[in-house]
């Protein structure tokens, strides 16, 4: 069966039963699919499921997803494996996943991969997933569409935006869906008072307070300091963290951020992939960049530095956390403050 973006995010998103079975989502904007995951989660975690990741990198390697997807645990009910990659399965793995998919399974497989053009939804992998499991397009062709999920996720985050908000946050952020989405993110701390317990109650934002509230999106955030990090950029790190001190941002944040990227790189060292880590493409060049930048025995102490921040942030060391932070946020932009 074949939906299109909006109604399977909209199903996902209010569905109370697990997704099991096969899901295929195939698509340009790995953010979409990214946020169908987001809406499978919730569910797979609350019926004990457990979730983990795997990459197709050749036909043969559905042979180990299919062997992980019926093996069984000790300790989870289920599971929901998520797999990228554009290698459709042989014959024999086809024979598998069709028995699989027909077996009213408890367990989940969702396979992303890059768009199907017209010739690919003849495949018999294609026709297996449409006739047995659940395929998602994960595109957006309008600009209406785009509002519209974007409106669904200012509700989740408590807001309700007037049309001429939506107009000046869509001009604001040139119809970016990531930017727009960042934008309901930080407003969301301004203006929003509701939280997951109260979710029919919604702040309305009008042009006035959406203004208000960009202008307050000018300062530096933990975003920006990741990209000029991942970036090298040591005097824009210098200047947001400067910032994010003086602005009292709490170092448990500044430091989950810094080691987000930090740890995301040790995993790329170690042969992990960009789909694997839920690393966006609007940031796989940045992280290529840093990856460049460091070997693996620059690397080697980053866990123990990280740590040792964790520890003064809690004071239970007496060296100050923002000097350890700095530290930290240089040595991964290629410059550290002490060699």
């Amino acid at each position: 069966m074949q939906y299109n973006f909006l109604n399977a995010f909209q199903h996902l998103k209010n569905r109370q039963a697990p997704a099991t079975g096969v899901w295929l989502m195939h698509g340009d904007e790995d953010l979409l699919s990214q946020w169908l995951i987001e809406k499978m989660s919730p569910n797979w975690r609350q019926h004990n499921m457990a979730i983990s990741r795997m990459d197709i990198t050749s036909a043969k390697s559905w042979q180990a997803v299919l062997a992980e997807l019926n093996s069984l645990s000790l300790f989870d009910d289920n599971k929901a494996i998520i797999v990228h990659g554009n290698h459709k399965p042989d014959k024999e793995a086809l024979a598998e996943l069709a028995q699989f998919a027909t077996s009213n399974p408890s367990n989940c497989l969702v396979i992303i991969s890059d768009k199907y053009d017209k010739k690919s939804q003849n495949s018999a992998f294609f026709l297996l997933c449409d006739k047995f499991g659940h395929i998602i397009e994960c595109h957006l062709y309008q600009e209406q569409q785009r509002e519209q999920l974007l409106q669904q996720h200012a509700q989740d985050f408590g807001l309700e935006l007037t049309k001429p908000a939506w107009q000046m946050l869509m001009a604001h952020t040139q119809h970016n869906l990531l930017a727009a989405y960042q934008s309901l993110w930080r407003l969301s701390y301004l203006y929003a008072t509701t939280d997951a317990s109260h979710p029919t109650h919604f702040v309305t934002i009008d042009e006035s307070q959406l203004f208000d509230g960009l202008v307050s999106q000018s300062m530096f955030t933990t975003f920006d300091l990741s990209d000029a990090m991942l970036a090298g950029d040591t005097a824009q790190v210098a200047k947001i963290l400067q910032q994010l001190k003086a602005s009292e941002e709490p170092e448990s944040l500044v430091l989950w951020m810094i080691a987000k990227d930090m740890r995301n790189i040790l995993s790329l060292q170690s042969g992990a992939s960009y789909q694997s880590l839920g690393i966006w493409q609007s940031k796989q060049q940045l992280y290529s960049k840093a990856l460049h930048r460091h070997s693996h025995d620059a690397t080697r102490n980053w866990s123990d530095a990280l740590y040792q921040a964790d520890q003064a942030i809690k004071g239970l060391v007496q060296q100050p956390a923002w000097e350890l932070l700095y530290q930290l946020a240089f040595r991964l932009a290629g410059q550290p403050l002490f060699h």
